[in-house]
């Protein structure tokens, strides 16, 4: 497994826990649909919730928040559209990002709920 890939699948794996401990029920990690990946699939309340999930190592180059552009956006949504339709659900949804920055180590944790359209 290559460094990147492992940093990744951390990242992943902290979000999670991070969106249990709040009360998120975790649906589906890693939903892949032709140019789209969705890293995490969680629930909460009347809402599914297709979250990104950004880390780095460090801020010098901007928040990891930053870095879902508008094309990343968009094929998050195109994603979850295919998603909604192979599931027949026709409730709330919602795109968050959860932000992982690393201070020291230690990693700082944001949840950005509602982050994009």
């Amino acid at each position: 497994m290559s460094d990147k890939i492992r940093k990744g699948k951390e990242a992943e794996d902290m979000a999670a826990d991070f969106l249990s401990r709040q009360g998120y029920e975790i649906v589906q990690r890693n939903y892949r649909y032709r140019r789209s990946e969705i890293d995490l699939i969680v629930r909460k309340d009347n809402w599914l919730v297709f979250v990104e999930v950004k880390m780095r190592s460090s801020d010098a180059f901007g928040y990891p928040e930053e870095f879902v552009d508008y094309k990343k956006a968009k094929n998050i949504v195109y994603g979850a559209e295919q998603y909604t339709y192979e599931n027949n659900y026709n409730g709330n949804v919602r795109y968050d990002v959860v932000a992982i920055s690393m201070r020291d180590g230690v990693p700082d944790l944001k949840h950005f709920e509602d982050a994009f359209y």
